[in-house]
C-alpha cells in the first residue's frame, strides 16, 4: 500500500515540485489549498489519480487542520510548506509574521491533538532562519545548521525583517515542540536560501512566473541601457529544495536535523552574464563578473553546510542550469 503523503500550500513554488516528485515516486498525495477554484487548477496540472486536494482557507485559524487529520486518517507523512510570500503589506506583522507562526502552531496543535498515525512531519523553513542578516550580527564569520538567526520581534521594521522574523519564530516553535511535547512523529526542517528554476508543470500565464522566478525576472526586465540592482546571496534550484523535502521523511539521517540549502553564490550581474552567453539576443546588461565578484566579497556570512549535504547524498544542479531552464520556461510562453 502507498504511502500518503499531506502537504499544506500545495500550490506554491516549492511545493508543486515537491508534488510532482512526490507522485513521479508513487506516493499518494493530499494537498491543502485556499479555494476549490485554486485546487481544481493544481488538480488540472498534476493529472494524477494519485492527487486530491483540500480546501483549508485559513491556516491561522484555529483548528485549521483537524478535521484533515480526522478525515485522512491513511496520512503519514505531513509536510508544512505554507507560508505568506507577500512583502506588499501595511501592516506586515499581521500579513507576514503571524500568519507564518500561527499556521505553523495550528499545524502542530492538530498533529498533537489528531495525529497519531503521523510518523514523520517536515516543516518548510529557510536560510533566513539561519542568517543574522543585520540584525545585531555584523561579524564575519561562517554558519552551519546549528545558528538561528537572532531577531526580535522588536527588530521588525519592514517586510523582509516580518518574513525573516516569522520563518525564524515558527522554526523555532517546531523545534520547542520537539521538545516539550517528546512526539512520536520524527521532525526534520529544510531551510533553502534564494531557489530558483522552472515551475514543476507547464505555464501557460507569464504572470505565475512572478514571484516564484522573481531574481530571474528582475534581470530579464532590466534594459540593456540599465543598471542591474545589487544582489548577492546563496543560490539552490527548487528541484533540488523539492528533492531534499523527500530525503527529509525518507532517510534516517535527516532526524531531528536541519537542512540547509545552498549550492552556490550568485549576483544578479553573474545571472544577467549566464543569460547573454545562453541567449545574446536578450536585450538586457551584459553582466559584469568582475562586479559581481566584488559583490560576493561583500557578504558577511558564509554558510558550510556539509553535514546537510552529506545526509542528502546527491548533487545539486548547477546555477547555469538553473537560470538557462528558468529563461527557456518563461520565454516560452512570452
Amino acid at each position: 500500500m502507498s504511502t500518503t503523503v499531506f502537504i499544506t500550500g500545495a500550490t506554491g513554488y516549492i511545493a508543486q515540485h515537491i508534488v510532482k516528485q512526490l507522485l513521479a515516486k508513487g506516493y499518494k498525495v493530499i494537498g491543502s489549498v485556499r479555494s476549490q477554484e485554486k485546487g481544481e487548477d493544481l488538480q488540472k496540472l498534476v493529472e494524477s489519480d494519485d492527487f486530491q486536494y483540500v480546501v483549508v482557507p485559513n491556516m491561522t485559524e484555529p483548528g485549521a487542520f483537524d478535521s484533515v487529520l480526522k478525515d485522512y486518517p491513511e496520512i503519514t507523512v505531513f509536510i508544512h510548506t505554507a507560508s505568506p510570500v507577500t512583502f506588499i503589506s501595511d501592516d506586515i506583522k499581521r500579513d507576514i509574521l503571524h500568519p507564518a507562526v500561527d499556521g505553523t502552531i495550528n499545524v502542530l496543535a492538530a498533529l498533537k491533538k489528531y495525529g497519531d498515525n503521523i510518523q514523520r512531519f517536515v516543516y518548510t523553513s529557510s536560510s533566513v532562519a539561519v542568517y543574522p542578516q543585520g540584525f545585531g550580527d555584523t561579524e564575519r564569520r561562517i554558519l552551519t545548521e546549528k545558528d538561528f538567526n537572532p531577531i526580535t520581534i522588536d527588530q521588525v521594521h519592514d517586510a523582509e525583517g516580518a518574513y525573516a522574523a516569522g520563518k525564524t519564530f515558527a522554526e523555532k516553535a517546531v523545534w520547542e515542540f520537539v521538545e516539550q511535547e517528546s512526539p512520536k512523529f520524527k521532525v526534520s526542517t529544510v531551510n533553502p536560501s534564494y531557489n530558483f528554476g522552472p515551475q514543476a508543470f507547464e505555464v501557460k500565464d507569464k504572470s505565475q512566473l512572478n514571484f516564484s522566478a522573481e531574481v530571474i525576472n528582475s534581470v530579464l526586465k532590466t534594459k540593456s541601457n540599465e543598471e542591474l540592482p545589487p544582489l548577492a546571496g546563496d543560490f539552490i534550484d527548487v528541484r533540488d529544495v523539492a528533492r531534499a523535502h523527500l530525503a527529509a521523511f525518507e532517510k534516517d539521517e535527516a532526524i531531528g536535523q536541519r537542512l540547509v540549502l545552498a549550492s552556490e553564490h550568485f549576483t544578479n550581474e553573474l545571472i544577467a552574464h549566464l543569460i547573454k552567453q545562453e541567449f545574446p539576443d536578450i536585450d538586457i546588461p551584459e553582466g559584469n563578473v568582475v562586479k559581481s565578484e566584488e559583490q560576493l566579497q561583500g557578504l558577511l556570512w558564509q554558510l558550510d553546510t556539509t553535514k546537510t549535504e552529506k545526509i542528502l547524498g546527491f548533487d545539486y544542479i548547477p546555477l547555469d542550469d538553473s537560470v538557462v531552464d528558468t529563461v527557456e520556461q518563461i520565454l516560452s510562453v512570452e
